[in-house]
């Protein structure tokens, strides 16, 4: 399959990024972070206490206001991370009319199944696209309830806007916002639901999530009743009456106040750094400096070719050239691997090899907490391990 070659590729980079965590979830801490930002967790104190729900609050309430969501938009904070809080929606909304699924990527697959296999709405439509590309956004029912992610964490895909929403619609929007929010403008108003979680662009911990309901998704809340069986940890509501301390600081379960002191601390530091707009400027000079390499380096080409969609945040791209694409799928894993274990071994990166239900491929993440310098500092190694790993193949 391959040989150890005794050629040596010469042109080693000699600057190194200075923190090497590029993983795309949990993704890496932000710039200056140490555990003494933590000293003053309420650790050791019940979640219902006044002080440990003012905390919890207080996340709430900072996230509302860093992100401008509108006044009467309900921010919560949920159990099972961004999947747990976007399942709290599909259980406690869907069923009322039927259903426009959008999957263009891993994730988009698994609100799939969920409609599909465990819910088992038979009126549904699934609207599919491969890896690197999305669905025909033109065709999908806003008479249905809708379900879609922004931007998808595993292909480097977004839509382009919220244009593609009707403004005046009957069904629900319900967004998988997780690797978008904090790091690209996002239409509030074109979406019911936005769910995600503390350890994507933020770098928080994980097992989190947090939930956002439009007045409309509170009026179905309050007004349906699903024929399904709702678990303690998905229910938003009880006989269609609101579960109202969800959105106070009131958890569902036992949430890490170790981690919510996180989360605050990082919320305090994107403030700090000049808010919102200044994530979105880190996020797209990330991705400024991948298309640039990719530009002056033809080997390499991103999965998605189309810039109006592509993503700041979870950055994929591919080798291009034919000695690589001419092998198989096998092979191709095998050769990504061992490029990941090169650098990882270098202390250049960790965790950049792609999602390994999509095609070969690497996966920088852009989020606001990587430094973009580090970003610029780690091409050329990526570069240098490809021709490093390729002396090993047999040609």
């Amino acid at each position: 399959m391959h040989k150890q070659s005794n050629n040596m590729n010469t042109n080693k980079p000699n600057i190194k990024p200075n923190n090497p965590n590029f993983s795309s979830g949990p993704t890496t801490k932000r710039p200056g972070w140490t555990t003494n930002h933590l000293q003053f967790a309420l650790l050791g104190r019940s979640h219902r206490s006044p002080e440990c729900k003012a905390q919890l609050k207080k996340v709430i309430e900072k996230s509302k206001e860093i992100l401008s969501f509108p006044n009467n938009y309900l921010l919560g904070i949920m159990p099972g991370s961004d999947t747990g809080a976007l399942e709290a929606a599909l259980w406690c909304l869907l069923g009322e009319r039927g259903v426009d699924i959008l999957a263009w990527e891993n994730f988009g697959k698994d609100w799939v199944k969920d409609v599909v296999d465990q819910l088992q709405i038979e009126n549904r439509n699934v609207h599919v696209a491969d890896y690197g590309s999305l669905p025909d956004l033109s065709k999908v029912n806003f008479t249905n309830d809708v379900i879609f992610t922004w931007n998808g964490t595993t292909s480097g895909v977004k839509v382009p806007n919220g244009d593609w929403i009707p403004s005046e619609r009957k069904g629900l929007t319900i967004c998988d916002a997780t690797s978008a929010i904090f790091a690209m403008p996002i239409d509030y108003e074109k979406c019911d639901v936005i769910t995600w979680s503390w350890q994507k662009v933020l770098g928080g911990e994980a097992a989190h999530g947090m939930l956002a309901l439009s007045p409309r998704a509170v009026e179905r809340l309050t007004t349906y009743v699903p024929k399904w069986p709702i678990p303690k940890a998905f229910r938003l509501a009880d006989n269609k009456k609101l579960i109202s301390g969800i959105f106070e600081g009131n958890t569902i379960n036992t949430p890490s106040m170790l981690s919510v002191e996180d989360i605050l601390d990082t919320l305090l530091w994107v403030e700090r750094v000049g808010g919102l707009n200044e994530l979105f400027n880190r996020s797209d000079k990330s991705l400024q400096y991948i298309s640039k390499w990719i530009e002056n380096n033809p080997s390499f080409e991103f999965m998605n070719l189309n810039e109006q969609t592509r993503s700041n945040t979870g950055i994929t791209f591919q080798i291009k050239e034919n000695w690589f694409k001419n092998m198989n799928e096998v092979k191709q894993k095998q050769f990504m691997s061992q490029i990941a274990s090169l650098l990882a071994k270098e202390k250049i990166a960790n965790d950049i090899n792609g999602y390994p239900k999509a095609p070969p491929s690497f996966r920088v993440w852009g989020g606001g907490t990587v430094e973009p310098r580090d970003v610029q500092k780690l091409l050329p190694w990526i570069k240098w391990a490809v021709e490093e790993i390729k002396l090993q193949f047999n040609e």
